[in-house]
This record gives C-alpha cells, sequence and structure tokens, in this order.
C-alpha cells in the first residue's frame, strides 16, 4: 500500500480526509490502471494464451513511477480516455516479444471499469476503517449517556424528554447500517471488466470466458456473467450506498452543530489548539469537525444524481455516458470518505454537558411535561377535561412564565398536590423506552459483521 498522501489544493484540507482520497486521486487511479493491465497479463498467463515471463515482463513495467499522470491526461484529448496513451507508454516499458501481449483482447473501458472497481474497493476500504472507528465510538457514547436526559426537539422546539444515549443511538444505527450496506457492495458487487471491443470477446476465442475467471481471481473482484459495458447498475448500486452513508453522516454532524450553539450549549468539540477559531473572534469555538462532515457529505446527492443519469447507455459501448462517471464518482468516493472520517474526529472530541442538558430541560418551568399530566389526569377527570385544564395551564404558565406546577397545583379540579404535580414533571421519570432503544442498538451493532477487510500491495 503506498502512504496517504497530503491534501492538495486550496480546498484538499477540508474535502480530502482520509484514506479514501489516496485512492481516488490521480496517483490511486494510475495504480489501478496498471493494476489492471498486469492483472489481465497474468490472467491471460493462467490459461496458457502467453507465456508466464511474457506476464511478469509486462507487471514489471507497471511501475506508477514510470508514468506521468498529467502527461497522459493531456494526451488523453485524442481518444478520449487516457487508457490509450497509457498502453502506448506501456508497450514501449515492456522489453522483447513480451511488448507484444500488452493489453491483449481488451478495449479501454476495460481497463477503466476495471480499474475503476479497484480504486472503489481500496476507497471503500478506507472508509469502512474510519466507519469502524466511528461507529465504535458513538457506541460508546451510546452505553455512557444511556439515561442521560436531555430535551428531545419536533420542528426545532423542545417536545418531550429523551436521552443522548438514544440520539447517539440513532446516529449509531443510521451510520453503522449504511456502512455495513457499502462494505456488502465493496465486497461482491465490484466485478472485473472484461469483454473486447464490443463485449464479444472475440480477439481471445474460445479462452475468453475463461481469461474473465482467472482475471477476476488476479485482482479479488467478482467474475461477471457478461461483461457489463452498458449495464451501470454496479455503479448506480455502488453511488446509491455511497450517498446513504452520506446522509447518515450529515444527519449525525448537522445535530451536533445545532447542540454545539451558543444557545443551547449541551456538546462541543475540544480538540487540539487551533481548532474550531475564527480569523475575527477569539472567543469562538466552533465544532468544525462536524461542519466540515456536513459541507462533504452535502456534496453527495447531486454526485449520485450524476452517476444515475448515466444510467442510459447506447448499444454495447456509450457515447459519452460512460465518460461522464469518472469524475463524479472518484469525487462521491473521496468525500464520503472525508465525510466520515471528519465525524470521526467530531465524535472522538465530543464533550457532552449532561448539566446543561438538564438547564435546558428546566427552561419552560415543566412544559416539556404536559403530556404526561394530562395523562395522569385523565384518570380524575376524563381525556378531554384533562387535555383542555392542562392546555389552558400551560398558557398561563408560559404568559406568565411561572412553573406549570404552581399554576396547575392552584386549579380546584386538581385534586394531587404540588409535590405529585412536580413529580410528574420531573423529565428524568418520562423517558420511556429510551433505555430499551439504547440496548437494542447495542445489541444489534454488536451483532453486525466486519467490513471490507483492507488491501495489500
Amino acid at each position: 500500500m503506498t502512504a496517504i498522501s497530503v491534501p492538495t489544493g486550496l480546498f484538499g484540507g477540508v474535502f480530502e480526509r482520509g484514506g479514501a482520497a489516496e485512492h481516488t486521486g490521480d496517483a490511486g487511479w494510475l495504480r489501478a490502471l496498471l493494476d489492471a493491465e498486469a492483472g489481465l497479463a497474468r490472467a491471460q498467463a493462467r490459461v496458457g494464451l502467453i507465456e508466464p515471463a511474457a506476464a511478469e515482463a509486462i507487471a514489471a513495467a507497471c511501475l506508477p513511477e514510470r508514468f506521468d499522470a498529467d502527461a497522459l491526461g493531456r494526451a488523453a484529448a485524442g481518444g478520449g480516455n487516457p487508457v490509450i496513451p497509457l498502453v502506448r507508454e506501456l508497450t514501449r516499458a515492456v522489453e522483447g516479444e513480451a511488448a507484444r501481449h500488452v493489453h491483449k483482447g481488451a478495449t479501454s473501458q476495460d481497463i477503466m471499469d476495471t480499474a475503476a472497481m479497484l480504486v472503489a474497493r481500496r476507497a471503500c476500504a478506507a472508509i469502512d476503517a474510519d466507519a469502524g472507528a466511528l461507529t465504535r465510538e458513538l457506541a460508546r457514547s451510546a452505553r455512557r449517556h444511556r439515561d442521560t436526559p436531555m430535551a428531545g426537539r419536533t420542528l426545532l422546539q423542545q417536545a418531550l424528554p429523551t436521552t443522548f444515549g438514544l440520539v447517539a443511538a440513532g446516529w449509531l444505527e443510521a451510520i453503522s447500517t449504511a456502512a455495513t450496506r457499502l462494505s456488502d457492495v465493496a465486497g461482491d458487487g465490484l466485478a472485473v471488466q472484461l469483454g473486447g471491443a464490443a463485449g464479444t470477446l472475440a480477439s481471445l476465442g474460445a479462452a475468453g470466458p475463461d481469461v474473465v475467471r482467472a482475471y477476476a481471481a488476479e485482482l479479488g473482484l467478482a467474475e461477471p456473467a457478461l461483461p457489463w459495458h452498458t449495464d451501470r447498475g454496479r455503479i448506480a448500486e455502488l453511488a446509491g450506498a455511497l450517498g446513504r452513508l452520506c446522509g447518515a453522516v450529515a444527519k449525525a454532524a448537522h445535530d451536533i452543530v445545532l447542540l454545539a450553539q451558543t444557545e443551547v450549549g449541551e456538546v462541543a468539540e475540544e480538540g487540539e489548539a487551533g481548532t474550531g477559531g475564527s480569523s475575527t473572534l477569539p472567543h469562538k469555538r466552533n465544532p468544525i469537525a462536524a461542519v466540515s462532515a456536513l459541507a462533504c457529505a452535502q456534496q453527495a446527492p447531486a454526485l449520485v444524481a450524476s452517476l444515475l443519469a448515466s444510467m442510459a447507455q447506447e448499444h454495447q459501448r456509450a457515447a459519452g455516458s460512460w465518460h461522464s462517471e469518472w469524475q463524479p464518482l472518484s469525487r462521491l468516493l473521496c468525500l464520503t470518505g472525508s465525510a466520515v472520517a471528519w465525524l470521526r474526529a467530531s465524535v472522538e472530541r465530543l464533550r457532552v454537558d449532561p448539566a446543561r442538558m438538564r438547564a435546558n430541560l428546566d427552561l419552560t418551568g415543566g412544559l416539556l411535561l404536559a403530556e404526561r399530566v394530562t395523562t395522569a389526569l385523565a384518570a380524575d377527570l376524563g381525556r378531554m377535561a384533562a387535555h383542555e385544564l392542562v392546555q389552558d395551564a400551560c398558557a398561563e404558565a408560559a404568559d406568565g412564565r411561572r412553573d406549570l406546577a404552581d399554576v396547575l397545583a392552584g386549579q380546584a379540579e386538581v385534586r394531587r398536590s404540588r409535590e405529585e404535580i412536580a413529580a410528574l414533571l420531573d423529565p428524568a421519570g418520562y423517558l420511556g423506552s429510551a433505555g430499551v432503544f439504547v440496548d437494542r442498538a447495542l445489541q444489534r451493532f454488536g451483532a453486525r459483521p466486519a467490513g471490507v477487510e483492507g488491501e495489500e500491495g
């Protein structure tokens, strides 16, 4: 495995975080293209189409440092893809008779699609590593704060009490499920491409299917039943899984940003010196990791849409739609990896403030538990009468900035003491099945299989 590269460009520090960026840039693609060519030669040697020595000579020349990605990119304008100039340069680099076997039987799309599958597998392995660390930290937070009460919010307003453990468990469930789905796609849905000029492999004669089988085994990718030049279901499925994971990350990151607002203050990111600062306001402590996760993840829907739109492809080889996939797929893989890595950083830095959560629960003077009081009083007054009485009491408490317990205790129809009413208004006593749901999420997380394994090489 090559070393992780340093993010490049003005925006690289934000949008190229995590290991996926290493595999989706020019260096990652060049490596994958050369691996695809080397794998093709070795596959043909496996089935006896070429001599093993020729295959090894080709593989020995497939060293990324021998090629200039920028020069290949410029030369790609002539034929419409970078494989054409790469094959030309690779053939020159191979010594002797072995040179005539370079790219044997393949078309440019075979190498590009196979390289895309290698890029995706390597990027997904890096994403999976960060997702594993992220979900483990979320599981710890859910367990630690299983019974920590906080305000549940609907339409951005306080609604009923919940627990931070359940909030973290919700993030865990969504992200873990999405990461597992991506691992499944990366493990089973990425296949080699080898069909020749029009999907028949005619140039390899009867040996074609055997070469495909050997090619898949050589590269550790799935063997397709037939070439998929214009059947882009694999790309669409991968895009959907990446988009789903970005959506789950965006939801959690957005929650963290909202909970870290000054007026809420229930969580805060505590990063190393220099993180979360402002260019003008020295007091600021921005949740910058969550903000960056959100910035990366929110670009995913447009990229997924682009890849889905590219599925309509003509006849046996597409005129433009296939080409249009390369950059959106690379960007989607990179941004998904960056989003997951940033959210991992945010959760690892996160300081939860149970005292502030409790103070926010008490802000409304008991209004948050009006539902519970209504249910209790219904046994004495009937449901509708209890609802109307509590509704009027809530309005009076809100208008007069009084505690709901004081207002209700002064109502003649209420045959309960202030202490009894206050007990009903304790948020810690009205958490429903929050703890059970946290336990379920933790059990499900513990039962999920490990994801994609990293690749050697």
